[in-house]
Formats: structure tokens, sequence, C-alpha cells
């Protein structure tokens, strides 16, 4: 049996991506030490979304886990959306300019 996206819950099959819970921009010894925990594979768009929707400090803040993260109501939104689309359904998603300067 495939493997679920954590976030959307569609089966293993298109394109998956490592999604780091702490951004790698915020790594500590600590965190490295636990770099295994850290890591989920997820679909490619349910990837970009996330970065797409937060920034790498509201990811290190608040969204670094799974439930935090499907629990954000724009997300939810994202995840109704895309649980209808197949598994190789590809759009890209784009950043705000406001979002892009948070970075």
């Amino acid at each position: 049996m495939k493997n679920k996206c954590p976030i959307c819950g569609r089966a293993e099959g298109g394109e998956m991506q490592i999604h780091h819970l702490l951004p790698r921009t915020y790594r500590t010894r600590t965190t490295d030490v636990h770099d295994k925990d850290n890591k989920v594979l997820i679909q490619k768009m349910c990837h970009q979304k996330i970065h797409a929707t937060f920034s790498e400090h509201d990811l290190f803040t608040c969204y670094h886990t799974i439930d935090n993260i499907i629990n954000n109501p724009e997300m939810e939104k994202f995840i109704k959306w895309i649980r209808k689309k197949p598994i190789d359904f590809y759009s890209k998603n784009n950043d705000t300019a406001d979002r892009k300067r948070k970075r």
C-alpha cells in the first residue's frame, strides 16, 4: 500500500518532496540532532502551497507541525480543493510580492 501525503491525504504517486517542519534557515545544533523527525514526505503541490502561504518565520514559530499546518483556514480551503484533483495534477502556486518580501 502506498503512503499518503500527511497534508492532503492523497496516495503517493505524483511528485513527492521533502518538507522540513522546522525551516533549515532556523537550524541549530539541537534541530540537527533531530533532523529525521523534522522531515516529512508530501505532495509537491502541498509543499508549494505551504511555502506560498507561510513565511519561514511563521513555519518556525507556529506551523512546525502537520496539525497546525492543516488546521490553518487557508490550508483547509486548499486541502478541500486539491483532494478533488488527480494525483498528477500540477498548478504553480504564486507568491504575492508582500509574502516574498517577508522572506
